[in-house]
């Protein structure tokens, strides 16, 4: 033990012990909102007394700034990167796939086989075309119509002349 006396501490007042927490309030709150670092900075750049009396916490307010300022950089980086990663794995597929479509139908119909000409459709217009069959086709149509009760009338075609026959037959 030493032979002099500790000194005394000076007593201090309430509204100095008040002021004493408020500012060590500060030194915790400027770490994490970078608002109230900006606000203690501009009060102790307005003073430069208070600026000396307490430069730690000036120091702090200026370090969570600039901690803020490159979290908020880092954050726009990655934001640009999952933008482009979306847009390379969503956006630009959907745009080829819409692409490929759009083309895609002109070349499904050029690989349709080639529509060959049936023989059988020229016949079948030319025969229409003719007087006989026309009336064969009416009377076809006639005993289409009749209920199945009455009895049917003669086959236009047995009425036909015998050269009409042989006409049709050399066809």
């Amino acid at each position: 033990m030493s032979l002099e006396k500790p000194r005394p501490r000076p007593r201090r007042s309430g509204i100095e012990s008040e002021e004493e927490r408020t500012w060590v309030g500060f030194y915790r709150r400027v770490g994490r909102d970078p608002a109230i670092a900006t606000e203690v900075m501009a009060q102790l750049e307005s003073d430069p007394e208070m600026k000396r009396t307490h430069l730690a916490l000036y120091l702090c307010c200026k370090e969570s700034l600039r901690q803020h300022k490159a979290r908020q950089t880092r954050n726009k980086r990655i934001g640009q990167f999952v933008r482009w990663l979306c847009h390379g794995l969503f956006v630009r597929p959907l745009h080829s796939l819409q692409k490929g479509l759009r083309h895609g139908s002109d070349i499904a119909v050029e690989c349709l086989p080639e529509v060959v000409k049936e023989p059988a459709v020229a016949q079948v217009r030319r025969l229409a075309r003719e007087t006989e069959f026309n009336t064969a086709h009416t009377a076809f149509e006639q005993q289409a119509a009749q209920p199945t009760g009455e009895p049917l009338p003669a086959s236009t075609e047995a009425q036909a002349s015998p050269s009409a026959k042989t006409t049709r037959s050399a066809a």
